[in-house]
């Protein structure tokens, strides 16, 4: 292999040569691909672009000499060969070497050699091959998209005095509702005394809490303060406290103090007076101020009554109209303390606005209806249903404390005619008047045969039987006694008494008795002939029974001996 010619240096005529315009290109071969190779470097990029231009004169006759070949990265140091410079920059007089180039674009150490080595013969020769296509530039890469532009915040919020005394002043503020993409530096407050325009800044650095001290202040200014926040979009619009502050030292800071009960909501009915009474605290005395619902009091109906320790609110006569959200304010120079105080007023409901018999079947009615359009002022707490008979017109309550809009009344009597009405009921009672249902509940009569059960007849008859035997018994003369035994029997028995089986009449002396089965025989101050054999003897259609006992009556004996 030869090896590779030194590199030649431009001349002075060959640059002007190159400056000169370009003909028109002849059509060429299809370009020998080269085989891949490291990227030259960029100091030889240009010099191989104007190796074409180089080459043009010289194939138009012009008698210019052929362009040397062009400094390459090998002059530089380098052995690789640059992979921009085609092939077809080596002179046509050698067209041997060309073809041969042109045939083995896959050898190109080859095809390197052989283009060389009649470079180097001929370098005068005139070129008659055509200028080779220009390197492919690639593009450059697109640039990124530029950010938005900064914007400002805006505005803080809520800016408010915490404490303030003869040399300082706190203010508090809240976070701009509004930050955007660039952030939020931090917070500037300037301050200027009442009367001027000369905002003078608090700190020298940007504070990025929602809080600041402004410190050596002089006792007795009036001083106007606004917080501005602060990014790289520039500065926020100002947030000033709505009224100046007086700088000295507060001896007692407003504050209310609502009773405990009146911290929830306070309900009154309608024409009740309302009288409420709100202690606070404050030194020096504190300037009060009531609003309703945001709005300024109407003095017409609420009489507010101040003094150095509290405030009264009085209602000779509360209407529903006074229901709202009361906000009392206590204020002292800067300082200020509010409470919310919510009244209600109710009253009765009105009647539901309409009731409606949805169906009637058997012993039962379906009612529906709808809520009342006058609550009182309060919620609803249920319905009370009541029913009555056309025949009576008297009303009785089916249901009471009831809370859905359908109900169904049950155990209602046949053959009867029914109207209903519906009641509303919240905390303070039942609505005054109602409404009735416009049609009527009649119940039909089912034509029911009733046969009642037929029972067996029972048979209680029974004869007569003692439960209780006569007893025998000793009697002493002239002492009362009575004979006892119990019988029963169904039909009732007949007694009959019997002395010896002689059936004894109707003798003073005997008293017979005889109550719910229970038989005696009194024998009123027996004597020794009235002893013997008693028979108590029963008698009904089943039959008899008897019992006897004996009785025995005793003479007492005094003897002569106690005598004498």
């Amino acid at each position: 292999m030869p090896s590779k010619p030194a590199p030649i240096k431009k001349s002075p005529a060959k640059k002007a040569a190159e400056k000169a315009p370009e003909p028109a290109p002849e059509p060429e071969p299809a370009p020998v691909e080269a085989p891949p190779a490291e990227a030259p470097p960029a100091e030889a990029a240009a010099p191989a672009e104007e190796a074409p231009a180089a080459a043009a004169p010289a194939a138009e006759g012009e008698g210019a000499p052929v362009a040397p070949a062009v400094d390459t990265p090998a002059a530089e140091g380098t052995d690789a060969p640059p992979a921009d410079v085609p092939a077809a920059d080596v002179p046509a007089a050698d067209a041997a070497a060309t073809d041969a180039a042109a045939t083995d674009a896959t050898d190109a150490p080859a095809a390197e050699d052989s283009a060389a080595a009649p470079a180097a013969d001929t370098a005068d020769a005139p070129a008659d091959a055509a200028p080779a296509e220009p390197a492919v530039v690639e593009e450059p890469p697109k640039a990124p998209t530029p950010p938005p532009p900064a914007v400002p915040t805006s505005a803080p919020l809520d800016v408010s005095v915490e404490d303030v005394n003869d040399s300082s002043l706190t203010i508090k503020w809240k976070t701009p509702e509004i930050i955007g993409d660039s952030g939020l530096d931090g917070f500037t407050i300037e301050y200027c005394k009442d009367g001027t325009k000369d905002w003078v800044v608090a700190q020298e650095e940007l504070t990025p809490v929602n809080r600041y001290c402004i410190k050596n202040l002089t006792a007795g200014d009036l001083l106007h303060v606004r917080v501005v926040a602060v990014n790289p979009g520039g500065r926020s619009e100002p947030a000033t406290l709505a009224a100046p502050v007086p700088i000295r030292e507060v001896v007692d800071r407003p504050k209310i103090k609502i009773p405990r009960n009146l911290r929830a909501r306070v309900v009154r009915q309608v024409g009740e007076q309302i009288n409420l009474v709100i202690p606070f605290l404050g030194k020096p005395k504190p300037v009060v101020s009531w609003l309703k619902d945001g709005q300024p009091l109407d003095t017409k109906r609420v009489n507010i009554r101040n003094s150095d320790k509290d405030s009264i609110m009085f209602i000779r006569t509360s209407e529903r109209e006074d229901s709202g959200v009361y906000e009392m304010s206590v204020k002292v120079d800067s300082f200020e303390d509010k409470a919310l105080l919510t009244l209600q007023v109710v009253e009765r409901p009105g009647p539901p606005t309409s009731v409606k018999l949805v169906d009637a079947w058997g012993f039962n009615a379906a009612l529906e209806w709808t809520p009342p359009k006058d609550n009182g002022n309060t919620e609803i707490t249920g319905y009370t249903v009541q029913k009555a008979d056309r025949k009576t017109g008297e009303w009785f309550t089916v249901l009471e404390h009831y809370h859905r809009l359908t109900a169904t009344v049950s155990d209602l009597i046949m053959g009867n005619s029914y109207s209903f009405r519906v009641f509303a009921e919240n905390k303070v009672g039942t609505s005054e008047s109602c409404v009735v249902t416009k049609a009527v509940a009649t119940i039909q009569k089912t034509g029911i045969n009733y046969k009642p059960p037929e029972y067996p007849e029972h048979n209680f008859s029974e004869a007569p039987k003692f439960t209780t035997s006569l007893c025998d018994r000793a009697a002493t003369v002239g002492y009362t006694t009575k004979l006892l035994c119990s019988v029963r029997g169904s039909p009732k028995p007949k007694i009959e008494w019997l002395k010896n089986q002689m059936v004894i009449g109707d003798d003073p002396k005997f008293r017979k008795l005889s109550n719910q089965g229970i038989c005696s025989l009194e024998i009123r101050k027996p004597c020794s002939f009235d002893g013997g054999i008693y028979t108590c003897r029963a008698k009904n259609a089943q039959g008899e029974a008897a019992v006897s006992c004996k009785l025995e009556v005793k003479q007492i004996i005094i003897s002569e001996e106690k005598g004498k």
